[in-house]
């Protein structure tokens, strides 16, 4: 899968691009603040059908056209999917009424049809290193939750859908809980939401579980390449609900050895998943809120046994992301049949010259990247000749001269 043009309008620093987007590596090089993380913003905007920097949709629209009653913010790409090519626009559209409110919303067309943002996610796929994507690893569980969700909603159907009807049904019951603490009332009106909760809740944990495997063995042997031999990454996945029996008689002890679920049926997490609710339901009512589900699942990130969110070091995090980001590359190539694009801001910072090779060796075999940089010292000179450059300044491209 590869872009193969471009076209931005009024999307942020951008008023306008439209550009053919070459096959292979291109550099976007410039000054920081100029538009380059941008470009890439956008990119991934199409596969993931959020910004992971705005905190509003309100913030995409170019801050001069959003002077005007009625602006309108556009994402349009052409790319090619197998043998096949697409087009798939995305609309950021902002609406200030007489009385002065303010309304955002967001429309997508997928080969000039307008769909659902659930259709959609999936259709095109990408994967985006930023460096405060650090924060997968040091920030709270939220965030890496968020960071998985992403990345599944891309290569497993109806994920995205499901994930959406999952919170839904947590707000829902939720807030029947804390009626239940404040008011009285029949315990036993939780009954649907219990349903739904668990229906969705478990084809969520279950497509965690194997997911987490399979990145795991893509990330440890791409993590064992960079670091030489001398670290060795896993990935510790912690559902809030556990869907693996404990024997009676056995005595949980707090060694932290590796633990597979991929074998447990979707059915099997589901009825567990119910019964254990039931069980916690006095109890949740007396706090008010939903106490287990995959809302409160936790991530953590090992590098030789050590949680590296707790006590790495920055050069230890950053390349365990990085090992991260390459498997999720060759992990949505598996599941899909088609590379993602890769997506890369300021790769080499941080880097040791020999890291720097080992990973645009690895850059080297997909199918299509976008760089970010400051300083094209950082790369090869055999590199910089095999890609394109466009320089970036003040929201304009630039072609390489």
């Amino acid at each position: 899968m590869y872009l193969t043009h471009l076209s931005l309008t009024n999307f942020r620093i951008f008023s306008r691009l439209d550009g053919d987007i070459p096959r292979g590596a291109l550099l976007l090089v410039g000054d920081n603040a100029q538009g380059k993380t941008t470009l890439l913003e956008a990119i991934y905007m199409l596969a993931s059908m959020t910004s992971i920097q705005a905190g509003t949709l309100g913030e995409l629209v170019n801050f001069l056209a959003a002077k005007d009653a009625l602006a309108v913010s556009r994402i349009k790409a052409n790319y090619i999917r197998g043998d096949q090519e697409h087009h798939l626009e995305v609309r950021i559209i902002q609406d200030t009424s007489t009385n002065g409110n303010t309304h955002v919303r967001k429309e997508v067309l997928l080969d000039g049809r307008k769909r659902k943002l659930n259709e959609v996610i999936g259709h095109f796929n990408a994967v985006l290193f930023l460096p405060h994507m650090l924060e997968i690893i040091t920030g709270s569980p939220r965030q890496r939750r968020d960071y998985l969700d992403l990345a599944l909603a891309q290569v497993v159907a109806q994920y995205s859908s499901t994930l959406s009807a999952y919170n839904k049904a947590i707000r829902q019951r939720n807030a029947l809980l804390k009626q239940l603490k404040e008011r009285g009332g029949d315990p036993d009106q939780l009954a649907y939401w219990d349903e739904k909760t668990t229906q969705t809740g478990a084809k969520i944990i279950h497509a965690r579980i194997h997911a987490l495997r399979e990145l795991e063995t893509h990330a440890a042997t791409i993590h064992h390449d960079l670091t030489r031999g001398k670290e060795i990454l896993r990935l510790r996945y912690q559902p809030a609900y556990e869907p693996l029996p404990t024997p009676s008689d056995q005595y949980s002890l707090p060694l932290d050895v590796p633990v597979d679920r991929s074998g447990i049926p979707l059915e099997d997490i589901r009825s567990g998943f119910r019964e254990k609710l039931l069980e916690l339901r006095r109890e949740e009512i007396k706090r008010g809120v939903t106490t287990i589900g995959p809302h409160r699942d936790e991530l953590h990130f090992l590098g030789n046994g050590i949680d590296l969110g707790t006590y790495g070091s920055r050069g230890q995090i950053r390349t365990a992301l990085l090992a991260i980001k390459m498997a999720e590359v060759a992990w949505m190539k598996e599941k899909t049949g088609h590379w993602p694009v890769l997506l890369l801001d300021e790769i080499l910072a941080e880097l040791d010259e020999t890291r720097r090779q080992d990973l645009l060796d690895r850059i080297a075999q997909t199918e299509q990247v976008l760089l970010t940089t400051t300083d094209l010292d950082l790369f090869t000179s055999t590199f910089i000749q095999e890609t394109t450059q466009w320089y970036i300044e003040g929201g304009r491209v630039m072609s390489d001269e």
